[in-house]
């Protein structure tokens, strides 16, 4: 069986390479799995700097959740012990810095999953897609929260809305690439970033990235708020919109969307 994602452990360093191009690399529950699991290796073995890439010259650097895997309907596409939110708060987690390495497009929550990493290195292949209005899904509410607080609310409200591509050139202007690199240069300039931050403290490191998730995470929600948000996502993923996006999706066409 073919692996799923590619590791590598250089001193303090490691490496995990998305390895599904036959999919796209989409991220399924089998490879969000593999990564947590690489990920709480590289902990225990106290890896300071983890690098996530895809394969060098692929077009799609993830296709983002696989919708094979979606609820039909009458529950919550993206629960909060599913697999992408479970990996994406591993990301946000990990007591250590984390370097996103991006060539090609980036899809739907993919763009989570990049987005919840430290550093973000591009060359002019990457874009970025936030898709799910495309399919019918409600994105869930800490989804949002992060988007708003790396794009402002009417920039990620476009994303959201448009479903369209945000290409490199403008994803660096956004803040959303640190980086704006060629592509024979990326790799080079990748781990040559990530060997500055192998040179301070781990201890420092661990620390002030705690701080920053505890400062993003802002001011709490009311119960009510909650709930009412709560409300408004089952209304969409109880919909006939919702199933229609998914069996649409698997066929191949274009939904047709009636509002309701």
């Amino acid at each position: 069986m073919q692996n799923l994602i590619l590791t590598e452990l250089k001193e303090r360093l490691g490496t995990i390479t998305l390895n599904h191009p036959e999919k796209r690399n989409c991220l399924s529950s089998a490879m969000a799995d593999a990564i947590i699991d690489a990920l709480d290796s590289f902990q225990k073995q106290q890896v300071t700097v983890v690098i996530i890439r895809a394969q060098s010259g692929v077009k799609v650097w993830s296709a983002g959740y696989d919708v094979h895997e979606l609820p039909y309907s009458g529950r919550d596409p993206l629960p909060y012990k599913g697999p992408l939110e479970s990996l994406i708060r591993k990301v946000q987690e990990y007591p250590g810095a984390i370097i996103a390495m991006i060539q090609g497009s980036v899809w739907g929550g993919a763009c989570d999953l990049t987005f919840s990493c430290d550093i973000l290195i591009g060359d002019p292949t990457a874009s970025f897609a936030m898709t799910p209005a495309k399919i019918g899904v409600p994105y869930n509410p800490s989804g949002l929260i992060h988007f708003i607080n790396i794009l402002g609310i009417n920039k990620a409200k476009e994303m959201f809305f448009t479903g369209e591509p945000i290409n490199a050139h403008d994803s660096f202007n956004l803040g959303i690439l640190n980086h704006l690199v060629q592509p024979e240069e990326i790799e080079n300039f990748t781990y040559s970033l990530a060997q500055k931050i192998l040179e301070n403290s781990s201890l420092a490191i661990r620390a002030i990235k705690r701080q920053f998730c505890l400062l993003n995470a802002g001011t709490p929600l009311t119960a009510e708020t909650f709930e009412l948000i709560q409300a408004i996502r089952r209304e969409v993923y109880d919909s006939e919109d919702y199933r229609e996006g998914i069996q649409a999706f698997l066929e191949k066409r274009k939904p047709q969307f009636k509002g309701r």
